[in-house]
């Protein structure tokens, strides 16, 4: 969280509302913590202690006269109290963060001081916070409340911890990422967008793009290495969804995102680049989903005018549709990861997973780059084809409200690795009771029809396209075309679906993709585990 001063702890009796209380400040240990203290001699912290860290203080903030009078029936047995307020995070229940504060009152004005002094120092020294942010919001995402949720609950934290902002209010697609390679960031502590998935990966697509043009890196390469950025992306979720937020976070609360903002949190999560005939198509950080993920989104892309509610229709009818594809996937095991899909280990706070995983393929690739071993000749592919109801590769759990465990329980944030999950062709019953699985406790891969692989690439090529490498696409057409446009519920596989990749339709029969392990980084610190 930045560096600590080398401040003396401090040790005394304040009031805290009606109560005298033994206060004390650990700089060694950067702690906060108070308790009641009845008589005025020292006194052991009870089991009604309360603490903070220090770098979960927000602002210390000295009380004005008004305050004081306001308040000074409260303390008769001070002729002219002073006192100074503490603005904290406060843990509350489902992960969620509120904004707590308490004041410290006191006779002496030289001991007020002193501790104000020593707080703010503290803060000053925590060098990961950020001091000026360009903030994105979408004013038409999700329900439309963008802008009311970042002037009811983000600014006022804003200004409280001395944020400096600039804020742009989107007109149309893309906005964000056309600004973010147009403007010079060097000023910027971070880019704070305020939406939903899709501004978030506007975002994401500007942060990427606009680091590899000033790296010289042609993203269009598929085994291009990809230079991390420097700056964070902060979420304060507005959208329908908000899965990269509850994945990340563990809640869609706008305070609790804005307060992981401002107190500097970063954590480094994975994005895959998504490759066809080399040209860079689109980054994932949460789904990519061919067939039943891919028809829903675009079929519910042509019913905007449905509001929230066509995610629920359009889901229905694709789900009634029951339409598999054929195709042939290739992928290579991420062999570096020292976790499973299936090893009831989620991705948490300060995960080890993440860590081992990145640590031992940075000498995967350190042995490769000094020629110990020859990485395209020792890497093992594996093939599979078939007919799929569904392909979805995560690089998260891809959790939201609706699916607490995502698509993905225990896939991990940044461990350089995709869950790829195949969903083969089976009756509607069963692909019914798989999709239930994602709304409960259940293993939902505990199914015949259903693989998970860990992966760090892989290569999709749809049957159509295939026919067509044969020279067979007239064939089939003149075979099968005016049945299937007479007779629409044939029997037979569509051609192709389209891809869902993190919530924006992509049209492509054939993608290679490759995982780029902590390529960015989040105002975040992964879900933490609750007492």
């Amino acid at each position: 969280m930045g560096a600590m001063g080398a401040a003396e702890p401090l040790h005394s009796v304040l009031w805290v509302k009606r109560r005298r209380c033994a206060v004390s400040l650990e700089p060694a240990r950067a702690l906060l913590r108070w308790w009641r203290s009845p008589e005025p001699g020292p006194s052991a912290p009870g089991a009604d202690a309360r603490s903070v860290l220090v770098s979960e203080i927000i602002a210390v903030e000295e009380k004005d006269d008004c305050e004081k009078h306001a308040s000074s029936g409260r303390w008769h047995k001070m002729e002219n109290p002073f006192a100074f307020t503490v603005h904290r995070v406060k843990r509350v229940r489902h992960h969620r963060w509120k904004w707590a504060r308490v004041t410290f009152w006191s006779a002496d004005e030289q001991l007020c001081h002193l501790w104000l002094q020593t707080l703010r120092g503290l803060l000053e020294s925590l060098t990961s916070r950020p001091k000026h942010l360009l903030v994105f919001i979408n004013p038409f995402g999700g329900k439309g409340q963008g802008k009311r949720i970042y002037e009811k609950t983000v600014a006022p934290l804003f200004t409280l911890a001395s944020i400096t902002t600039e804020i742009i209010i989107t007109e149309h697609a893309n906005q964000a990422k056309e600004t973010l390679y147009e403007i010079n960031t060097d000023s910027y502590d971070g880019i704070v967008c305020v939406g939903g998935d899709g501004m978030f990966s506007e975002v994401l697509h500007g942060v990427i793009g606009r680091t590899q043009q000033s790296a010289g890196i042609d993203p269009n390469h598929p085994r291009a290495v990809l230079v991390p950025s420097t700056l964070r992306i902060g979420i304060i979720p507005a959208g329908s969804t908000d899965c990269v937020c509850y994945s990340t976070v563990g809640t869609n609360d706008a305070e609790t995102s804005a307060l992981h903002i401002i107190i500097g949190d970063s954590l480094a999560i994975d994005v895959s680049s998504v490759h066809y005939h080399n040209t860079l198509l689109r980054y994932s950080v949460s789904l990519l989903g061919y067939g039943f993920y891919g028809d829903l989104i675009k079929d519910s892309e042509k019913k905007r005018w449905m509001g929230l509610v066509r995610y629920d229709f359009s889901g229905l009818k694709t789900f009634l549709s029951h339409q598999y594809y054929e195709g042939t996937l290739s992928f290579l095991p991420a062999q570096h990861t020292v976790g499973s899909p299936r090893d009831n280990k989620p991705c948490r706070a300060g995960c080890f997973v993440c860590r081992q995983s990145k640590q031992q393929l940075e000498e995967e690739e350190k042995k490769a780059l000094y020629g110990l071993e020859n990485a395209e000749e020792v890497e093992e592919w594996q093939v599979t084809c078939g007919k799929f109801l569904a392909i979805n590769a995560t690089n998260m759990s891809c959790a939201c409200p609706r699916s607490p465990g995502g698509l993905s329980p225990f896939a991990h944030l940044g461990d350089g690795s995709s869950d790829l999950i195949l969903i083969r062709k089976c009756s509607r019953f069963n692909f019914l009771r798989f999709l239930i699985r994602h709304t409960n406790q259940e293993d939902q891969f505990d199914f015949t029809f259903v693989e998970v692989y860990r992966v760090k690439k892989f290569h999709f090529t749809s049957k159509h396209v295939e026919d067509e490498d044969n020279d067979s696409k007239e064939q089939e057409k003149q075979k099968f075309g005016k049945i299937c446009k007479d007779r629409p519920s044939c029997a037979c596989s569509a051609s192709r679906s389209s891809w869902n990749c993190d919530g924006e339709v992509m049209h492509s029969p054939a993608i290679e993709v490759r995982v780029h392990c902590q390529l960015v980084r989040l105002f975040a610190r992964g879900i933490e585990e609750e007492s």
